[in-house]
């Protein structure tokens, strides 16, 4: 068995059984696309920039907030703890592509925001990005791709409304 086949005989939808309920069976079909497709950005990242996708994604918040966020922001918008964004924003830091500073008023806040040098390599890293999502999702056609986005729509909605 080539590593190919074997990295997908170990995914989540391997699990599936035929007396499987169809939303089970739909679930683990989802998770096993969104691993797939995350590892692979993951090793990408790694590979052409030496960046993790947790580093991406914080400067990812950043570009889209020129102004800043404070560490509890991007503790929300990234779903992580406030420890795990001070380890993250420590590196960036140290290497240049982020700045914290105080926030009047609050000695114990800091707004963060990409440093120059941030901005530029963050722009490097999003373009390439782009494009290697686009690799994993690009072949789908316009009535595929808006079916999908429809489906899934769907899909949020219910879950939203299950929550609530």
């Amino acid at each position: 068995m080539d590593a190919t086949a074997a990295q997908v005989s170990l995914d989540h939808e391997s699990r599936i059984e035929q007396d499987d309920h169809h939303a089970v069976r739909l679930w683990l079909r989802l998770l096993t696309c969104t691993n797939l497709i995350e590892r692979h950005l993951r090793n990408r990242l790694r590979k052409q920039f030496e960046i993790t996708l947790p580093r991406f994604d914080l400067m990812a918040q950043l570009a889209r907030e020129p102004k800043g966020l404070t560490m509890g922001d991007l503790s929300q918008r990234m779903m992580v703890s406030g420890g795990n964004v001070s380890g993250i924003a420590s590196q960036l830091e140290g290497e240049g592509l982020i700045a914290r500073e105080p926030v009047p008023g609050n000695r114990r806040a800091f707004c963060v925001t990409l440093t120059p040098t941030g901005r530029q390599r963050f722009s490097e890293m999003a373009e390439a990005h782009e494009s290697w999502v686009t690799e994993c999702l690009g072949n789908l056609s316009g009535a595929d791709f808006e079916q999908m986005m429809s489906l899934l729509k769907e899909i949020k909605t219910d879950v939203a409304r299950i929550e609530s």
